[in-house]
């Protein structure tokens, strides 16, 4: 083991030599480890020596190991489950895999192979452990990890995330700019086998065409002007960990062929540079827009979507989730309480109203400013009403407004006629506030920018969020 782990390991085997030869190599990695003659034996141990490993023989006298395992199964006993098989009854042991054995090992034991095994299986019971705190986490804070809120949606999100987290297979989030998707990804990478590896995050949307492919793979001295050192991307700062890639829609199509190629083949080469690196890297991709969309129309290539898209989940808009507001509240005013030494004690019942009525365009980035601003303006001890900003208040005394006709989508409208519009309007309502806008809108900036251009409405050559 590259460190002495103290699980507690029982070895279930009927021959004696056997059975103490296993059980000191096991004890020689730095196992905690007893051991047992049969099944039946192995059974009464379990109750005392409480292992979280057991590895049995298939075949033995009294209770064999398949029968151990559906009894420890039939008694809940929270322990992974190892078999050893000669190469006759290996179908045997398949068919425990399926009914819940880890894995299995034929005879004569291949001993690297085993320590490899255990020490994954150490992995994966640090992994399920964290998972089961933050399941009783869930149930008595409403939170899981560093996500808050206990709806439905959420609750969805939390079971892809327990069933992607060990693996080191790809994940593509999709959801409104500020729902939290990077902290999605976080959670993800915390509760995976890679946590003690850099987490590395890079918005796609954020960096110009010409850099985004040196900021991945990194370049060497020379490769373009003002290259006056090698130096490394994130496919190798994040090595061994996991690398979250925002806006991946946003991405060339050129660098979307060389980022499918890293996940493929597990090797890249630096800008300018000659010699492949082999990486060990997770990436998990996230997108403001709908990816199957993006497809159609030629910004996400299939083959990298369908690449990524191994565990896929989407984070709902605040909109669809408003009974996620009072802890998600409670969790922001905790968090600013503590980095501005404040006492906010809560929200009172009419400043509640107005954030629950509010559609929170910006999702829980737009709450959490609303928040951060009220913790520091109320003296104490509620954030009231107008510790809020004021246009929280003018949404809940404005009536809806429904467009005319001129103005509205009307039969025979072109799509890009309504696009341009919608964009129109959209700049309208936020007084040219283009941040704002593209928020409202849920593209990234470059993206509004891109359209700006495209549709003839405001060109610029040096335009401003």
């Amino acid at each position: 083991m590259t460190r002495v782990s103290s699980e507690r390991v029982l070895i279930v085997e009927d021959d004696s030599a056997a059975r103490a030869g296993l059980e000191q190599l096991v004890k020689s990695w730095g196992f905690i480890a007893e051991s047992a003659g049969d099944g039946q034996e192995a059974l009464e141990k379990v109750t005392s020596f409480r292992p979280a490993i057991v590895i049995t023989d298939l075949v033995m006298p009294r209770m064999d190991g398949l029968a151990l395992l559906r009894a420890l199964q039939h008694d809940g006993a929270d322990v992974t489950t190892v078999l050893l098989t000669a190469q006759g009854s290996v179908e045997t042991a398949v068919e425990a895999m399926k009914e819940g054995a880890y894995d299995y090992l034929t005879k004569p034991i291949d001993i690297p192979r085993l320590k490899i095994l255990l020490e994954k299986i150490v992995e994966r019971l640090g992994t399920l452990r964290e998972v089961k705190a933050l399941r009783r986490q869930l149930r008595e804070q409403g939170t899981f990890g560093s996500l808050v809120g206990n709806s439905p949606e959420m609750r969805k999100i939390y079971q892809v995330i327990e069933q992607a987290a060990p693996t080191s297979a790809s994940v593509l989030i999709t959801g409104e700019s500020g729902t939290g998707k990077e902290l999605v990804a976080q959670t993800i990478h915390q509760l995976s086998p890679r946590a003690a590896f850099p987490f590395v995050a890079i918005n796609c949307a954020a960096i110009p065409d010409t850099l985004l492919e040196s900021e991945i793979f990194g370049h060497e001295k020379g490769a373009f002007t003002g290259a006056a050192d090698r130096r490394a991307g994130c496919f190798e700062l994040a090595d061994r960990g996991t690398l979250f890639l925002d806006e991946i829609g946003e991405m060339t199509p050129a660098t979307q062929v060389k980022l499918l190629r890293v996940l493929q083949e597990r090797r890249f080469r630096r800008l300018g540079g000659q010699t492949e690196h082999a990486v060990d890297v997770r990436v998990i991709a996230a997108t403001n827009v709908d990816p199957v969309e993006a497809v159609k129309h030629g910004t996400l290539r299939d083959d990298l979507y369908y690449r990524l898209n191994v565990f896929s989940l989407r984070v709902p808009p605040l909109r669809e989730r408003k009974e996620d507001l009072p802890l998600l509240v409670q969790a922001f005013i905790n968090e600013f309480n503590a980095r501005n030494q404040k006492s906010i004690a809560g929200v009172d019942r009419r400043a509640m109203r107005l954030l629950e009525r509010h559609d929170w365009p910006g999702n829980v980035r737009e709450l959490r400013n609303v928040i951060e601003r009220a913790t520091i303006v109320a003296p104490g001890p509620l954030i009231e009403p107008e510790h809020l900003p004021p246009t929280l208040a003018e949404d809940a005394a404005t009536p809806t407004v429904v467009e005319s006709p001129e103005r509205g989508l009307t039969p025979g409208l072109t799509v890009e006629e309504a696009e341009r519009r919608l964009i129109v309007m959209t700049l309208e309502h936020t007084r040219d506030n283009k941040t704002k806008a593209a928020e409202l809108l849920g593209i990234s900036l470059k993206t509004l920018h891109n359209k700006l251009n495209k549709l003839g409405l405001r060109p610029e050559k040096n335009p401003q969020g």
